[in-house]
């Protein structure tokens, strides 16, 4: 079980910290798609027509839910292929669509890629097939990263909304006997652990883009924006995005929070060890911990992330995925159908949120007793499901990418991972990531707001 946990939460993060560049060379696919609404008639026949699917996805067995979807289809046939995640999975899929055959009918996709395959035409609109009718099943945040405008590109599978894990024994060892409410109370606490305990508070990624940009979506910050053509928005280094910067490169230089690389193996013996006393993550982050620090079982509490300003509640995402089918896929229908299932079927979604611990967007799995009341000896008998679920109504909706995520995480790296490594001035080091950015774009044609 360990293994599995950790397996599937780094599927989740895995784009996160993808390095390699995006626009090189693919091209628009043609393929079985149509813009004329589907009747129920097409729907019926495609579904009892003997078909082949190919499925490219790295969740784990996730075999079980597509043997569902073939009980109730016994036409359909779909075959199942993990090519890698992160890098591995995008590049090769982007090749399958540049060359024009052997792409899947439906991939797996991180909603911060979307608009990279929609640049290229390389996905089937589900508005034709019945999509949109979806939309109220699923929180409003997670429905708007697959469908921004008219079209609708994916179906959501499952999103990362942002918490506080927390080791209750540390603070209260360090007099804090709730956890830190706002932004301020957070740095207070962190001197406190830090001065009392030996501990730091938490750990700031020095590498991880996906933590920071969740920061930012908390603070109203919007730093990317596309209108689906050749325009986009870059604004890493706003007033807002500064503010926050400015907040972590304080604690980071009194030394109030580390900055190691965090998933490998030292990272993982840091939170066993109770070097850290907490874990700023998202909703796919308790299962985790619980198999990578088994030791520490009943010390950890979960708790909505601090607040900028006292008494509001808002989150931000990191992490997450959905199912998008190819434009070029030859059976259309039926890959639609497969994308719907999985994840919005009952029994399906509720198998990936409670087996293979995909944090869910679906709004009736959100609130089924069966996911949402189970209390979890790891956090203290606490229902840490519940908790997520009710942040996951407070991540703001109006949060979007630009086609080229791929070099913004990577740039990342090269630029804010290396100072916030070094202890030294995060904010500014998002002016020169601003400017990549921005020559990034322009060298590749897009106009930039």
């Amino acid at each position: 079980m360990i293994k599995k946990t950790r397996r599937t939460a780094l599927a989740l993060v895995g784009g996160a910290v993808s390095i390699g560049l995006l626009l090189t060379g693919c091209t628009p696919s043609s393929g079985g798609g149509s813009t004329d609404t589907v009747s129920q008639d097409d729907i019926d026949k495609a579904m009892t027509t003997p078909t082949k699917l190919t499925f490219w996805t790295w969740v784990p067995d996730i075999e079980n839910e597509v043997k569902l979807f073939e009980d109730k289809y016994p036409a359909i046939d779909v075959t199942v292929e993990n090519v890698g995640q992160g890098l591995p999975h995008y590049q090769k899929l982007r090749s399958a669509i540049e060359a024009g055959e052997g792409a899947p009918d439906v991939a797996q996709l991180e909603y911060q890629y979307i608009p990279s395959f929609v640049l290229n035409e390389s996905l089937l609109d589900l508005t034709p097939y019945g999509a949109d009718d979806l939309a109220g099943d699923y929180v409003d945040w997670a429905w708007k990263q697959v469908a921004p405008d008219a079209e609708v590109w994916a179906i959501p599978q499952d999103v990362g909304p942002m918490g506080n894990l927390y080791r209750e024994d540390i603070l209260a060892e360090a007099g804090i006997t709730e956890p830190p409410a706002t932004w301020d109370d957070y740095a207070t606490a962190a001197k406190a652990v830090k001065e009392k305990t030996g501990s730091y508070i938490s750990n700031l990624g020095a590498t991880q883009a996906g933590q920071m940009i969740g920061f930012f979506w908390q603070a109203g910050v919007k730093p990317f924006g596309y209108d689906g053509k050749e325009t986009v928005k870059i604004d890493v280094n706003s007033d807002d995005a500064k503010k926050v910067a400015g907040y972590w490169t304080d604690l980071v230089q009194q030394d109030l929070i580390s900055t190691d690389v965090d998933f490998n193996d030292t990272w993982y013996q840091g939170l066993a060890s109770g070097k850290y006393a907490g874990w700023l993550t998202a909703a796919w982050g308790p299962i985790f911990l619980q198999g990578t620090a088994e030791s520490t079982s009943g010390l950890w509490r979960a708790a909505p992330l601090p607040q900028w300003t006292e008494g509001e509640e808002v989150s931000g995402n990191w992490g997450g995925s959905s199912d998008a089918v190819l434009a070029s896929s030859k059976n259309p229908i039926a890959a639609y159908e497969l994308a719907k299932f999985i994840n919005n079927d009952e029994s399906s979604a509720m198998k990936l949120a409670t087996e293979q611990f995909l944090f869910p967007p679906q709004v009736s799995v959100l609130e089924d007793p069966a996911f949402a009341d189970q209390e979890s000896e790891f956090y203290g008998g606490q229902q840490v499901n519940k908790l997520f679920a009710q942040i996951s109504t407070t991540v703001d909706t109006d949060f979007q990418w630009v086609p080229f995520m791929d070099y913004v995480y990577s740039t990342y790296e090269e630029t804010m991972g290396t100072v916030i490594a070094d202890k030294g001035d995060i904010a500014a080091a998002l002016d020169t990531w601003q400017d990549q950015l921005v020559k990034y774009a322009e060298d590749q044609g897009f106009t930039v707001e």
